[in-house]
């Protein structure tokens, strides 16, 4: 069997995006994984290439690995972010934590931005980009007086029905947002406990959801791409027009970014 040819001199090289792996262990192994859900719109709609990147090793060899990303892309994951990184006691024992992931994604996102690198962080990167910079969350936000319950409806019910839609989002009007999606509010899908309480240093929110929690946001003191988005626009991306548009935005700035910084490599 001949396999099709896939890299020689004259392909152009797509952009590297990093992003990190979470802990799992099944049957008493440890496992790095990545839902494949997240990876399939970067190929797909970003149009670029995943490099994931285990969090378990530590962050040593942070430099090394961002020497080849032109991108930076946090994914969701089922685990709640140690809250000892913004000065709290842990509310949620009964869930699974990843300190792995949390060390690593704190150093890994300050750097990444002072490289200029784009970034894009779903769910708990979205919360993990808040924590970076200062800010702090609610860990139980159906406990908290006038918040919404955004956990999921039914955890055992199909994931069809899991990621529906369940609330309705309000861009802040005219940032580049709302500007580049054509659009002024949206409805959105919703399966977090934890939410962003206070927002870090230069974040600015871009959607609130209808109790007001900051439902995107970005940097608003770096030039490049930055966005963070608390539902989840992996889910069924093919069929949401706006789905794909940011996971397009995404790729043109990795692509933007590769051309300007690697242009002299071969």
């Amino acid at each position: 069997m001949i396999l099709p040819k896939t890299n020689d001199s004259k392909t152009i090289k797509k952009p590297l995006i990093l992003i990190p792996t979470g802990a799992r262990v099944l049957s008493d192994i440890h496992y790095q994984l990545l839902a494949k859900k997240y990876s399939d719109p970067i190929v797909r709609f970003s149009d670029c290439v995943p490099l994931l990147v285990p969090t378990c090793y530590g962050y040593a060899q942070l430099e090394q690995y961002l020497d080849l990303a032109d991108g930076v892309y946090l994914s969701g994951a089922s685990t709640n972010i140690v809250p000892s990184l913004y000065g709290e006691e842990n509310q949620t024992p009964n869930v699974l934590q990843d300190p792995d992931r949390d060390y690593f994604d704190a150093q890994l996102i300050p750097a990444a931005l002072e490289r200029g690198l784009p970034f894009l962080g779903i769910c708990r990167g979205h919360q993990e980009l808040n924590i970076s910079r200062g800010g702090t969350l609610h860990q139980k936000v159906h406990e908290v007086p006038n918040m919404m319950d955004h956990r999921e409806k039914d955890s055992t019910a199909p994931n069809e029905i899991q990621y529906g839609p369940h609330h309705d989002v309000k861009l802040v009007p005219n940032t580049w947002f709302e500007k580049s999606l054509g659009v002024s509010e949206f409805w959105v899908n919703s399966l977090h406990g934890q939410g962003i309480k206070t927002l870090g240093k230069g974040l600015a929110p871009l959607a609130h959801a209808p109790d007001g929690l900051v439902e995107a946001m970005y940097c608003t003191d770096v030039k490049q791409f930055t966005l963070g988005m608390q539902w989840h626009p992996e889910w069924l991306t093919h069929e949401n027009p706006l789905w794909i548009k940011i996971y397009e935005m995404f790729g043109d700035a990795c692509r933007d970014f590769r051309e300007s910084h690697r242009s002299h490599q071969v």
